[in-house]
């Protein structure tokens, strides 16, 4: 075995000098029982691999036995990188694979895949190399046994180069987002109105400390805002904070539908390698929507922190429920994650659950 690379269409005709390894739920009695049964409460280690070596391709599907509602959110994934105690990745299993929402929707992106039937089988290529150990983990925090198939394929190589860098993943949602009154100005102010010189308030997809590049994320919006006014949620800048620098960041944009290079609101499902639409929403852009982008091709770099953000709505006027997935690579050790929510601050909004009192969301029934 010789030092690893990625494979790619451009290199496939190169000679691997690695070993093909896998750590999957196949029944080890010979038999068809091809799942493992994950118990309400249990933690599973579904995988503890020896490097050096390259996690290059996940596939999971699972089912809860009673249907328990929105179970992908309350099944956590998580992995360690060379004996860490605390998380690379640690995301609701539905969330890692590219979609929020609790829900599955076939797409295909280059990293990121939900496949047939109605976007089960779940597929993720992004590369998680490791000098010594990988250790995956499941838990189920729903309230019923989890079955689950899995496939954790990998090679094992002599070494990584020197600068290789490590996979990490993590979830945030803020719900609702905080923003203004809109019956206090009119639609168009709401909408459009105001500037934002400073960045303050934004929704904050990934803040990491380190060195090591952005490879992008999905955004899930369920629009909140009980109006018939036009009700476009999506208005709001990307702004990418790099080591450090003041607003106006190098890196800003102009609209969230422009940062996952998309046009004019648009609601149309779309998915390509590297930006999509995996929900777009109902009539004026009520309910819930998805989109990702990844930086394959263009990753950020940062040599001493990253601070991606998003305004929601214009100005940061929206009050709306935002979840999103981060994925970047970094050197170790990374900045310790904020506390998982627990499962049941996890859990999509009903709305007929919710009522409003002022600027603030409350829960009426536990979801």
């Amino acid at each position: 075995m010789g030092t690893f690379f990625p494979a790619s269409l451009s290199n496939l005709h190169l000679r691997r000098h690695t070993k093909r390894l896998r750590a999957s739920s196949y029944d080890t009695t010979g038999g068809n029982k091809d799942h493992w049964v994950i118990a309400p409460g249990e933690t599973r280690v579904l995988a503890d691999l020896t490097g050096p070596g390259c996690v290059n391709h996940i596939w999971f599907t699972l089912m809860n036995t009673q249907n328990e509602p929105h179970f992908l959110r309350k099944v956590m994934l998580r992995a360690y990188w060379d004996k860490e105690t605390l998380p690379s990745l640690e995301v609701p299993v539905g969330d890692f694979f590219g979609m929020g929402h609790a829900m599955t929707k076939n797409f295909v992106s280059e990293p990121l895949q939900m496949s047939p039937e109605d976007g089960r089988g779940f597929n993720c290529w992004f590369p998680m190399p490791f000098h010594a150990a990988a250790r995956f983990e499941v838990t189920n925090e729903g309230k019923h046994p989890l079955l689950l198939y899995f496939y954790i394929d990998y090679e094992r190589c002599e070494a990584l180069p020197q600068d290789t860098l490590y996979f990490h993943a993590q979830w945030r949602r803020e719900c609702p987002t905080d923003g203004i009154d809109d019956t206090s100005v009119d639609n168009h102010h709401f909408a459009g109105g105001g500037c934002n010189t400073t960045g303050d308030g934004n929704y904050v997809i990934l803040e990491a400390e380190g060195t090591g590049h952005y490879v992008g994320c999905n955004i899930n919006i369920h629009n909140l805002r009980e109006s018939n006014k036009w009700d476009w949620p999506g208005e709001g800048d990307d702004m990418i904070f790099v080591d450090g620098e003041a607003w106006p960041p190098n890196l800003h944009g102009t609209g969230t539908e422009d940062y996952v290079n998309m046009a004019w609101s648009p609601k149309q499902e779309y998915s390509a390698p590297y930006h999509g639409i995996i929900l777009g929403g109902d009539t004026n852009w009520k309910g819930k929507i998805t989109y990702y982008r990844y930086h394959v091709r263009d990753p950020i770099t940062f040599e001493q922190s990253i601070r991606v953000t998003v305004e929601h709505g214009h100005n940061n006027h929206r009050s709306d429920d935002w979840c999103t997935t981060a994925y970047w690579y970094q050197m170790e050790p990374h900045k310790p994650f904020a506390p998982m929510a627990p499962v049941e601050k996890r859990l999509p909004v009903d709305i007929e659950k919710f009522h409003w009192d002022g600027q603030i969301m409350t829960e009426e029934v536990s979801p």
